[in-house]
């Protein structure tokens, strides 16, 4: 029977059985999509193929069939393989799904020949196969021929009849015939005859293109490479068809990001030793601390100095193979980090394009999972801290304390250099005579040092100063004991412990820390007066300036706000002495003091300056605030660095061995997230809706789990979550990029472990198009949630003699993340931000069924997978999908997903899905991806294994077997 006699009218409803096929219509001979004559990812050769009336030697067996396509362009004297078929099992008329495509970067002409060469495979799991036939043709021969249509006989090596093949090329119309004449004259290039391109292909696209090429696009070409195409023509239920562009690319990110990161977190630790050795002297013991905690930190930071080198000398791919994911000198690097894209088109030009970053299991390999992952070495960390706490003799803070005092230190570093800033920015003010300028500048000065007095102003910041001033050798208290002995009490620390005990006529076991709360508070109400000082004297001048121009009624009276918070004041400001509580201004603290002229400003009522002076009677005032600022900020940063050491002494090597560790699986999260926003961001662009919900409730990012809880994987999976979870304190701000160099956009990361942002630049013309909100530098956070289902044999096993409550407990906290996410889209946006689909299920409706199968006790429950990947993409997340290496089970995930996505949502005929899910798995870009990561193109899979492994997560017989993974 002939192709063009199997019409798909006359078998819509035959089901698709093991040996059946789709047939052709005279509808897929026609079909001509809206080409985009600048789209990039445009073949400019594509045809697809159908055999017919195969005859084989055995006659009673019918063939599995494939088409092995080669090339050759003259002079050349050899053929170059360029893609096969899938193999279509038990018919002699099979017509294949997937598509050959030749792309720009092809170098193929009119002249060049094409061979066809049809395989019988007789045993798919040993490979083993046979020529049946193959015929060649000429690329002129298929532009000249009527509808683009050829009709070849094929021939065995016997020369044969051995059956037909047909060549259907596709959009021939309008991308060759219309635009390259066959009369015009070709392109020469060294010396070989080239097919012409429209010299529009080569130029990037600007934003207002409705698709984003991988290789092309300003943006995307500088983050991804290496870009892999697969293309398929599958059918629809209404007799029509799909085309399908299948792409896979690695990131440039692979590397990138973990040189920023690694970077980072060394100065960060270098900044901490250069904090605890700021300390200045200590009593032998609390110094002997000091010591084990600095040589802890300098061995972790020669450690990532020597990772960082290697990273900086690395000259291979652009992305990490799975066989090197325990290399030491890679272990912040993610392991085979690629995008997976699906784009769609229809014959009404629909234009759909999907996107999955593919990652291997963010996880410490280098270090092993002896002693289990991230989430059970937490665990003991706390346990650990608390036996340390109950047997130590040193002051013990819980952990909102040490939070607490991490926030405290961020808090001064920042109002520390806003005061100082806007102390300068006044003093220009006054230079400027500027009465506007003056009083605005001045209230922002106010706020800001009000903020830093407050922040200041706390009990365990009181209590923290004390405890430094007590581990120092010989510290003496004060001149007298809180009892108001005569006799002087001395604080001793022993050479044998941390304690610190009075010595005296009275000895006794614990300090009054109300008694030192006072010597505290002198410290920080001392930059509170001098502020006081500042807001009088720029009343005065004010109210001269004004009576002067004659507009007494217009008085600027001093903020009630500005009187401090301690109770009322006298009239005039004076200052608090430490030691000397009761002096006013006319002596200022020693350490505060720049000279007794600045100081009397404050308590006496001089003559009025004349013009252009103002700057003279602020300067003093102003020298004297930001001194006193630095004194207390000085003091409250080593206090809280002190509490800090305090608290990490008793558990330090345990500390940065975890912390090591977490490094190393967030930078490799890390990593991934970017890569989800760029492909986000960029193909959003013109998504008002989406860009809203992007300010406004910040980024979904949901990460599909195909781990095991059982062995290796278990400690795998408590590394993997760890890292996903950590993603919160991750900040995204969007800026204009320098240029449009690939080095320009490349995204600049910043912060510390507390939190990092990420600066993502656009060329300008992408800049422009976002909404003022995210232009203006407003940060955008990140939502991360984790659903983890394992599959394969070890699963099993963990069903049935092991322990599942941790995948179970991730999924749960998961769900209400992603339901808390969901909640804030409905109270704050309109449905119309979430893209369209053509699902019955709306998304209460799938977010209640996805609880159910989170709570079910059922094993090997995918569904979970499947709706919460669904929910994300309604949600308008970015998908990403992992499993050991991001090689096998993800393979089977993604092709599953793109199949499922192409049925519900674009109509793809049920019949064909088998068919499809297998085609896409024995010569889709996932295949290529084993190649790339072991150098075999099979799946790490065996028979036995895949018994274990949910139906649709199987792959077709001769794509698996026994290789490195």
């Amino acid at each position: 029977m002939s192709a063009s006699e199997q019409s798909p009218r006359h078998s819509k409803a035959r089901t698709m059985q093991h040996a059946s096929t789709v047939d052709l219509s005279s509808d897929m001979l026609n079909l001509s999509l809206a080409a985009n004559s600048q789209d990039p990812d445009e073949p400019i050769l594509e045809f697809s193929l159908a055999c017919s009336e195969l005859i084989t030697p055995s006659l009673d067996r019918k063939p599995n069939s494939f088409v092995s396509v080669s090339v050759t362009t003259p002079p050349q004297a050899f053929w170059t393989k360029h893609v096969q078929t899938e193999i279509i099992e038990g018919t002699s008329n099979p017509i294949f799904l997937s598509s050959v495509a030749f792309f720009q970067d092809s170098l193929i002409n009119q002249m060049t020949q094409m061979k066809l060469s049809v395989y019988d495979v007789k045993d798919r799991s040993q490979g083993t196969m046979y020529l049946l036939g193959s015929a060649t043709y000429v690329v002129k021969d298929l532009l000249k021929e009527k509808n683009h249509r050829l009709h070849l006989m094929l021939r065995s090596a016997e020369n044969e009849r051995v059956g037909n093949i047909t060549v259907i090329a596709w959009q021939m119309e309008d991308k060759v015939e219309d635009k390259i004449p066959v009369s015009r004259s070709p392109d020469t290039i060294n010396g070989r005859t080239m097919l012409p391109v429209d010299e529009s292909l080569t130029e990037s696209l600007t934003f207002h293109s409705r698709h984003s090429s991988l290789k092309k696009d300003a943006l995307l070409k500088s983050v991804f490479g290496g870009v892999i195409c697969r293309m398929y023509r599958f059918p629809t239920t209404d007799g029509n068809h799909l085309r399908i562009l299948e792409q896979m690319a690695e990131s440039m990110l692979s590397l990138h990001v973990p040189r920023q990161f690694v970077k980072l977190v060394i100065e960060e630790d270098a900044a901490r030793i250069c904090e605890l050795d700021d300390l200045g002297e200590l009593s032998p013991c609390w110094e002997n601390l000091r010591r084990q905690i600095v040589t802890q930190y300098q061995t972790l930071i020669i450690n990532y100095q020597e990772n960082l080198t290697e990273l900086h000398q690395y000259k291979g791919p652009s992305f990490k193979a799975s066989s090197l994911k325990a290399a030491k000198k890679l272990e912040f690097v993610p392991t085979n980090l690629h995008i997976q894209r699906m784009r769609v088109q229809d014959e009404s030009a629909a234009d759909q394009t999907y996107d999955i970053i593919t990652i291997g299991a963010p996880a410490a390999h280098c270090q092993a999972f002896k002693t289990g992952g991230l989430r059970k070495l937490l665990v003991k960390f706390v346990e650990a801290k608390k036996n340390s706490s109950s047997n130590s003799q040193s002051i013990v803070y819980i952990p909102q304390d040490i939070v607490r005092a991490k926030e405290i230190i961020a808090s001064i570093n920042t109002l520390k250099t806003q005061v100082s800033y806007y102390a300068e920015r006044l003093s220009r003010a006054a230079k400027e005579r500027s009465a506007n300028g003056l009083e605005r500048t001045l209230a922002i000065l106010a706020d800001k040092t009000r903020q830093l007095v407050t922040v200041c102003d706390c009990k365990l910041l009181a209590n923290a100063v004390e405890a430094l001033n007590a581990a120092r050798p010989n510290y003496i208290a004060s001149k007298s004991s809180p009892s108001g002995e005569t006799d002087q009490v001395m604080l001793r620390n022993d050479q044998d412990t941390l304690m610190a005990k009075w010595a005296g006529r009275n000895s006794r076991s614990s300090l009054h820390i109300s008694w030192h709360e006072e010597e505290w508070e002198k410290v920080w109400l001392n930059v509170d007066k001098s502020l006081d000082c500042i807001i009088q004297r720029v009343d005065k001048l004010l109210q001269k300036e004004r009576l002067r121009s004659g507009s007494s009624e217009d008085v600027f009276h001093c903020d009630t706000a500005s009187a401090s918070k301690k109770g009322n004041l006298e009239h005039r400001a004076y200052w608090i002495n430490p030691g000397v509580s009761d002096e006013k201004c006319s002596q200022s603290p020693p350490s505060c003091r720049s000279s007794n002229k600045r100081a009397a400003y404050c308590h006496s009522t001089p003559e009025e300056p004349s013009e252009g002076e103002w700057s003279e009677a602020l300067y003093p005032l102003l020298m004297t605030l930001t001194d006193c600022v630095a004194m207390m900020s000085d003091k409250a940063k080593k206090a809280m660095v002190f509490l800090l050491m305090q608290d990490s002494a008793p558990t330090i090597a345990m500390d940065l061995t975890i912390q090591h560790r977490r490094d190393v699986v967030f930078c490799q999260t890390l990593t991934a997230l970017i890569c989800g926003f760029i492909i986000k961001l960029r193909n959003c662009l013109r998504d008002d809706g989406y860009l809203r919900q992007l300010y406004t409730i910040g980024l979904l990012a949901q990460f599909e789990g195909l781990l095991s809880t059982y062995g290796e994987e278990l400690a795998m999976l408590e590394d993997m979550s760890t890292g996903i979870s950590d993603l919160r304190n991750v900040t995204f701000k969007v800026i204009q990029a320098m240029s449009t160099s690939s080095v320009d956009m490349l995204p600049v990361i910043t912060g510390n472990r507390d939190g990092f942002n990420v600066r993502i630049p656009l060329p300008g013309a992408m800049f422009d198009a976002l909404p003022r909100e995210i232009q203006s530098g407003m940060l955008l956070r990140v939502q991360p949630v984790l659903f983890n289902v394992g599959i394969n044999e070890q699963q099993t096993l963990a069903e049935k003699f092991g322990d599942t409550s941790l995948q179970e407990m991730i999924n749960t906290e998961s769900l209400g993340r992603l339901n808390s996410y969901y909640e804030q889209f409905k109270e704050v946006l309109p449905d119309d931000c979430l893209p369209r689909s053509r699902s019955q299920t709306c998304l209460p409706e799938l977010l209640r069924f996805l609880g159910q199968n989170v709570h079910a006790r059922k094993n090997k429950n995918v569904d979970i997978l499947w709706q919460a990947a669904e929910i994300c993409r309604r949600l308008n997340g970015v998908r990403f999908t992992s499993c050991k290496s991001a090689k096998d089970r993800t393979a089977m995930s993604i092709t599953l997903e793109q199949c499922l996505i192409l049925q519900h949502e674009h109509g793809m005929a049920p019949q064909v899905f088998t068919q499809a899910l297998d085609c896409m798995r024995s010569e889709g870009c996932r295949r290529e991806n084993t190649m790339k990561n072991v150098g075999c193109r099979k799946y790490a899979f065996n028979t036995l294994q895949l018994k274990a492994f949910p139906k649709h997560y199987r792959p077709p017989e001769g794509t698996f077997g026994k290789v490195d993974s």
